[in-house]
């Protein structure tokens, strides 16, 4: 049974105790307020500043747990605030682990600060959780996948555009270290794991995974210098930087390029047209 009382209390010294800074925002010359504003927060957990007040004045529907989530990443809480969110809005706290996509608050901390770098937030099946707006300039917006092919290497067999934002000299080293990576993550977490379901699937969909997979490749792990070939830039080889948070097994990736580079130029190009060459579509 929600508590209602406990959860809009809960909220308000939740988002009091943020500032703008703390998840990315300008804090302006003009603020009164002790720490975010309702519609701040109401932003970044993606629903209407109405919805979110009603919440915060024990008014309003139950929220479902969808939305429980979406707060809790908002507001940047832990795993021990989310899970007590959960339940003081009559649910029962998502599962923790691997397959939890709860991002920590200092990883979300340091993802916030990169306003001017391509950049983005993995699990270990390589589904995005979080993208920079560079991010999206550069691959293509990877949230707005579902099931299956949230993992880009599930897309990587089975939808060809995922390849055409990668040099394709690079293709076929991405091709065994996707099929790698799956067999590790499989084996690691057991025959009954969303990484053995997406080998499966995987194996009944295409003759180019069933070869390399029976290979039995373990181990090979991704370049640190990467090629990719955005639709309007052409082609920029960037240096990935790769921060892991053990206890999620999430990754953030940060995409840089040499000063005085071709694709440092490019890059701060990118950084000017934004997505707009992305108005069509990404992959």
């Amino acid at each position: 049974m929600i508590d209602r009382t406990g959860l809009a209390e809960f909220l308000r010294r939740r988002r009091e105790a943020l500032q703008p800074e703390d998840v990315g925002l300008p804090r302006g010359r003009r603020r009164r307020t002790s720490g975010l504003r309702r519609e701040e927060v109401a932003a970044l957990c993606h629903m209407s500043t109405d919805y979110y007040s009603r919440l915060e004045r024990e008014r309003g529907p139950q929220p479902s747990e969808q939305m429980i989530a979406s707060i809790s990443q908002g507001l940047h809480l832990s795993l021990d605030e989310r899970d007590h969110l959960f339940r003081l809005a009559g649910h029962n706290p998502p599962t923790r682990g691997a397959v939890s996509e709860h991002i920590s608050p200092g990883l979300l901390r340091i993802f916030d600060r990169l306003h001017d770098t391509p950049a983005e937030i993995v699990t270990e099946l390589g589904e995005t959780l979080r993208q920079t707006e560079l991010g999206v300039a550069l691959t293509g917006d990877m949230t707005v996948y579902s099931g299956p092919a949230r993992s880009i290497g599930y897309r990587w067999f089975t939808d060809p555009a995922t390849r055409q934002r990668y040099a394709p000299e690079e293709h076929p080293f991405l091709t065994r270290m996707f099929a790698s990576g799956l067999r590790e993550v499989s084996t690691l977490r057991g025959p009954g794991s969303r990484a053995a379901h997406y080998a499966d699937l995987l194996l009944a969909r295409s003759d180019e995974f069933r070869q390399v997979w029976n290979d039995h490749e373990v181990g090979i792990r991704p370049h640190e210098v990467k090629h990719f070939v955005h639709p309007e830039l052409g082609a920029l080889e960037l240096t990935c930087q790769r921060l892991l948070d053990p206890g999620q097994s999430h990754s953030l990736l940060v995409y840089t390029a040499v000063p005085g580079s071709e694709s440092h130029e490019k890059l701060q190009l990118l950084s000017v047209i934004g997505t707009q060459a992305l108005s069509q579509g990404g992959t």
